[in-house]
């Protein structure tokens, strides 16, 4: 469905809800290095129950390496410091969506490497600094997937 980039994630608790979200919305998980946790840590294998045994993750040493392997024709970078709406952009198949750090977000050499169109922000209240990982990535994959009519679900099946 789509593909999901987490870079550098710090907290096992969020890459295990991000398993899950995978799991049940076709998507794939791709974890560049360094990890702030042992994908084999307990809190991550619980928040990812058994879903991570369903080959929907890799990690990579870098992300151009990533990028290389899933050639996906758009690539995004989610951040606060994007300047185009995530509900702007029709989302294709296949998308890829880069998201930064609970601690750090992107750093400034990896959204240096997108246009500003593909440098995408998720509305917050003034003043909010950020939102939790796991919650920002299902924010944006159900609005990706909606565009899609949620193809492969249940819902898709019926109609």
């Amino acid at each position: 469905m789509f593909n999901i980039i987490l870079h550098h994630p710090q907290i096992p608790p969020n890459t295990g809800n991000i398993i899950r979200l995978c799991a049940n919305t076709g998507c794939r998980l791709h974890l560049i290095k360094p990890l702030g946790f042992d994908i084999d840590e307990k809190s991550f294998r619980r928040a990812g129950l058994d879903y991570h045994n369903e080959n929907i993750l890799r990690s990579y040493d870098n992300l151009n390496v990533c990028l290389t392997e899933l050639k996906s024709q758009n690539v995004y970078a989610v951040t606060k410091f994007g300047s185009t709406n995530f509900t702007h952009v029709k989302f294709s198949i296949g998308d890829t969506l880069i998201f930064g750090s609970e601690t750090k977000g992107l750093p400034n050499d990896v959204l240096n490497k997108f246009l500003e169109g593909n440098k995408l922000f998720i509305p917050m209240v003034k003043n909010s600094r950020s939102l939790n990982l796991s919650n920002a990535v299902s924010i944006v994959i159900y609005e990706a997937w909606r565009q899609q009519k949620f193809k492969n679900s249940e819902l898709f099946n019926e109609k």
